[in-house]
């Protein structure tokens, strides 16, 4: 079982928690994992999965801002896929199953 590749993501702020999607080497070219991580779960694996320089959680309000990417969370992909492989080698029953793409 290894990550090969990421193939979405996505960053829910208030609860803290990064949806992904993934394949496994395995994996057929029309299957996809998805699940939901706790972020404070990476962190007690001693994974910051945020890139450094973003703020996760500012309480600053960007009134239409939209052409600032300055607050723009996002995630270091390679870091991830390690984090991940390490934990669904501890914990192998939560390796979501294949779904078609």
């Amino acid at each position: 079982m290894e990550i090969n590749e990421i193939v979405s993501y996505y960053i829910h702020e208030d609860t803290r928690r990064l949806e992904v999607s993934f394949k496994l080497v395995n994996d057929n070219d029309d299957e996809v994992r998805n699940d939901i991580i706790n972020i404070d779960d990476a962190e007690d694996f001693g994974y910051n999965l945020i890139q450094e320089g973003f703020d996760l959680f500012d309480d600053e309000d960007t009134e239409d801002d939209f052409d600032d990417f300055d607050d723009f969370e996002s995630i270091d992909e390679e870091t991830l896929i390690t984090y991940l492989n390490e934990y669904y080698i501890v914990n192998p029953n939560k390796l979501p199953k294949p779904e078609l793409f």
